[in-house]
């Protein structure tokens, strides 16, 4: 009799907060919150509270284009600070990164061809144009060191980035172009995300960026934030997970909240507010901790 199956488990407690300040009061325009992990069968949400401070006008909840759990909140006066603030209790549980087949020849190597259905699905997460050349010659130089095989390319590419480039923490601002990235080998977690998703991208693999938290502590960051990493469409195994920064499979330690085609679509906040030549700043801090189960 085969024994039963061995399940491990991290518990994270989670608390994100975000502080906006202004030089004077705004409107803000409806803001898209993606503060709420996602749940499917890497992980599951045992709990989760939201705080908008001062109130908001109203608060809905729904599933954005992506499917991310998300926050719609509005307003109807003005302020000069808002005041975000969750708390959250997740149990992740892929022990095993690697426990998948691809049951697609077309994609099992390089490059990889989708069936029609499939890549219809998968439009948004394939190249919409040609990938920086400088780009598409690395990922093809990668791809032929491991004999064009997908599998062994997905480890090559994380680990390639992971001791080949220079990561450093860098808290605001847009992701760096992915030629950019590749050119200077250095970069922060979001920086080597989109490189991923790009260098994949141009092997006809459908890609796309994550946002959430690991509990793993790169040396270049100093305290936990927010993290990024990459996911890879396969057939047979689904949507699997990879960290270039940390030169990792992705299994129980990390907690996706939100992913899409780019980045600003797996953004933890997304609006806009009112209010010609006001200063801002944002402040946010994250604390973590994460439990073997």
């Amino acid at each position: 009799m085969s024994s039963p199956l061995r399940v491990f488990a991290m518990l994270f407690r989670i608390r994100h907060s975000l502080h906006y300040r202004y030089d004077r009061p705004v409107f803000f325009e409806p803001l898209t919150l993606r503060l709420t992990p996602r749940q499917d069968s890497s992980q599951r949400l045992l709990h989760h509270n939201l705080e908008v401070e001062a109130p908001p006008s109203g608060l809905s909840s729904g599933l954005d284009a992506d499917g991310n759990a998300s926050q719609v909140v509005w307003f109807d006066d003005l302020r000069d600070r808002l005041d975000l603030i969750v708390t959250m209790e997740v149990e992740t549980l892929l022990d095993n990164p690697f426990d998948w087949i691809i049951t697609d020849p077309a994609v099992a190597s390089l490059p990889a061809r989708y069936d029609d259905a499939t890549a219809l699905s998968l439009s948004p997460f394939l190249a919409q144009d040609p990938v920086d050349p400088a780009v598409a010659t690395w990922a093809a130089e990668l791809a032929a060191g491991v004999g064009q095989t997908t599998a062994p390319f997905l480890m090559a590419l994380a680990d390639g980035i992971h001791h080949g480039f220079h990561h450093v923490g860098r808290p605001d601002g847009d992701p760096m172009q992915p030629a950019e990235t590749l050119a200077g080998r250095s970069g922060a977690c979001r920086d080597t995300a989109i490189l991923y998703v790009a260098a994949c991208r141009s092997q006809g693999l459908a890609a796309r960026f994550v946002s959430g938290y690991s509990m793993h502590h790169p040396p270049e960051v100093t305290e936990q934030e927010l993290h990024a990493w990459a996911e890879v469409y396969l057939p047979g195994a689904g949507w699997r997970a990879y960290d270039p920064s940390l030169g990792l499979a992705v299994a129980a330690g990390h907690v996706a909240l939100a992913s899409a085609p780019d980045h600003r679509r797996a953004a933890p906040v997304s609006g806009s507010y009112r209010g010609t030549g006001v200063g801002s700043t944002m402040d946010y801090r994250v604390a973590l901790q994460a439990v073997s189960r």
